[in-house]
């Protein structure tokens, strides 16, 4: 039983069609956007799994527990739970940015996926295993000019995730992070092809797609990575690798 926070984006609607395909997953996908949440929906029709759905913002945690009460009231359990709702903020150096512009990043990005750790205990606790897969990014790892809130954000979901995985260790629980590099979405969509050039020059193996990402979270999701937890798997087309 598989429920996925940020179904709405490109990472989210790849992620939604590769668990709908696996036979004997249920799925509860939830996003902040009705109408991304649909169009996700309309994008797995076929699937093995027909999802339930929730809007939900995840910097409430009281919309998060909700969530995850329809996944266990409808399906019994929670065995796995991705935390993938983010957002970028405004670019610019530090001095130029405001204090909503962090805010905001604080509330989804770091407060986001606290509060799905939260909601997902609880019944994890309860049942003896689970795994919680927060999405972070390279960003984390390294610095990007002019986009400070992201990249202190994302650092704070690995460090997380870390903290997480040792306080729940004990109860069965494991939490991980998964790290992306550049994959083409629909923040991509207005610039010109010179900037894109220029952010694949970056991916020693090229711009990669979400469908490239999928792996991690299969693994982190599946009994295969039972003695991992704590981890930054890192997924970038080698950009942090120089």
């Amino acid at each position: 039983m598989v429920v996925l926070l940020g179904a709405g984006g490109t990472l989210g609607s790849a992620l939604a069609r590769a668990f709908a395909t696996e036979a004997d997953t249920d799925l509860v996908l939830s996003d902040v956007s009705d109408a991304a949440l649909a169009a996700t929906v309309e994008g797995i029709a076929g699937g093995h799994a027909k999802p339930e759905t929730a809007v939900a913002d995840v910097s409430d945690l009281a919309q998060v527990e909700a969530v995850v009460r329809l996944a266990v009231e409808r399906f019994g359990r929670l065995d796995v739970l991705i935390s993938n709702a983010g957002v970028l903020a405004q670019n610019g150096r530090i001095h130029n940015l405001a204090t909503a512009d962090w805010e905001r990043s604080f509330r989804v990005n770091v407060l986001g996926a606290v509060n799905a750790i939260h909601a997902a205990v609880g019944p994890m606790r309860r049942q003896g295993s689970g795994s919680i897969i927060l999405t972070a990014s390279v960003a984390g790892m390294t610095a990007w000019s002019h986009s400070a809130p992201y990249c202190v954000t994302k650092a704070g979901v690995i460090h997380l995730a870390k903290v997480a995985a040792v306080e729940y260790a004990r109860d069965g629980i494991r939490v991980n992070a998964v790290c992306p590099g550049t994959f083409l979405s629909g923040m991509h969509t207005e610039l010109p092809q010179k900037a894109i050039d220029a952010i694949s020059a970056k991916h020693p193996l090229g711009l990669g797609a979400a469908d490239d990402l999928v792996g991690a979270y299969s693994y982190l999701a599946s009994d295969a990575s039972r003695w991992t937890t704590g981890a930054a798997i890192v997924v970038d087309g080698g950009y942090a690798a120089p």
